[in-house]
């Protein structure tokens, strides 16, 4: 009888277990299902010459100086939209999701690492024959403009690193997102392709914001959706895997030849890649310039759109002035640097 009481206790709870499961598997997404939800008209999806398609945008002032956006880890391009709004009367912004990332999904070749992505960001600039440029990152999209910098320094006018990755740091595991934690775990990320709670999300969301207000239910919707797009979560296994034979310190080793003008921006809150990492990188670029936004977190731009988008302003007006101060020296200054005056270009 207690056998029979024990096996049946035991099918029950195993039952349970299954049943909630079952309620948290998550199937891929088609992006011609959240194209109509997370498109708008200045969406392109372009098919690059490695046969990647990508989803990127080309907005703002189509005279403008050019300002190239990469976003971060298991975000997408629609982070940036806070800065499109206060820099569009300006520049001309680009910005487009990642392989592995929003509606561009997975790419031939699987390469997520760092070296790959930056190929990928030359890729698409090359397709939209954008010359030389501002570019923007955030976390993993810094180290990713960090390292474009340093590959194609005849290209950028000036380098922007918002909380970006790129400096190996000590962090509290209680601050990194669950959802990260458990991308890192070879076999329990495998689970995580079949297996995934909206509140897996919403927590990763949330812990990169200190003000709560900021996240709303439409942004944990988006956050959520776009990681069921077709690929997505594949990719996102295989980018962390490969975070374990990535030597950052190499990396960061080699921030010293960055000679553009760098502006480095940060949230004094950020628990992701915290504060200390910022004055690594002005430590390690000599010419960089530091904003910390007080009681700010991981994503500036979002969090603190006007203060952050007027940092970048003020920087790119002073690289602007003196690129002009150089031509006017008789140095020949670059094709791409002049900036209309915003007096004109707004």
């Amino acid at each position: 009888m207690v056998k029979r009481l024990l096996a049946g206790t035991v099918t029950l709870i195993l039952l349970a277990f299954a049943v909630i499961m079952i309620s948290f598997v998550q199937l891929d997404v088609p992006r011609e299902q959240l194209i109509g939800k997370y498109a708008t008209g200045a969406s392109q999806f372009v098919t690059l010459p490695s046969g990647a398609g990508v989803h990127v945008r080309d907005e703002g002032n189509p005279e403008g100086p050019a300002l190239v956006l990469v976003h971060g880890s298991n975000a997408s391009l629609h982070t940036w939209e806070p800065w499109v709004e206060e820099l569009g009367g300006t520049y001309r912004i680009i910005s487009m999701d990642l392989p592995g990332h929003g509606l561009t999904g997975r790419v031939p070749g699987d390469d997520y690492t760092r070296e790959g992505m930056t190929a990928f960001v030359h890729e698409v600039l090359e397709t939209l024959h954008v010359g030389r440029f501002a570019i923007a990152g955030n976390s993993m999209g810094g180290g990713i403009a960090a390292l474009y910098t340093l590959e194609h320094p005849e290209s950028v006018s000036a380098l922007i690193l918002v909380d970006a990755a790129g400096i190996p740091v000590k962090r509290d595991d209680d601050d990194v997102p669950l959802a990260f934690r458990v991308a890192s775990m070879p076999v329990v990320s495998n689970v995580m392709r079949y297996v995934l709670p909206r509140s897996l999300v919403e927590e990763g969301v949330r812990k990169v914001f200190v003000d709560q207000s900021k996240v709303t239910d439409e942004m944990v919707a988006r956050y959520f959706d776009l990681t069921l797009h077709e690929g997505n979560r594949d990719a996102t296994r295989m980018r962390f895997a490969s975070y374990a034979s990535r030597n950052e310190e190499a990396f960061a080793d080699r921030l010293s030849e960055i000679e553009a003008p760098t502006l480095v921006l940060w949230g004094d809150k950020d628990g992701l890649i915290p504060v200390s990492a910022a004055h690594e990188f002005q430590k390690r670029i000599p010419q960089a310039e530091l904003v910390i936004f007080e009681n700010v977190g991981h994503v500036p731009m979002e969090e603190v759109p006007g203060a952050s988008a007027a940092a970048v302003r003020s920087f790119l007006a002073k690289v602007r002035a003196k690129v002009q101060a150089d031509a006017g020296s008789g140095e020949v200054a670059p094709a791409g640097d002049a900036e209309p005056q915003p007096e004109a270009a707004e």
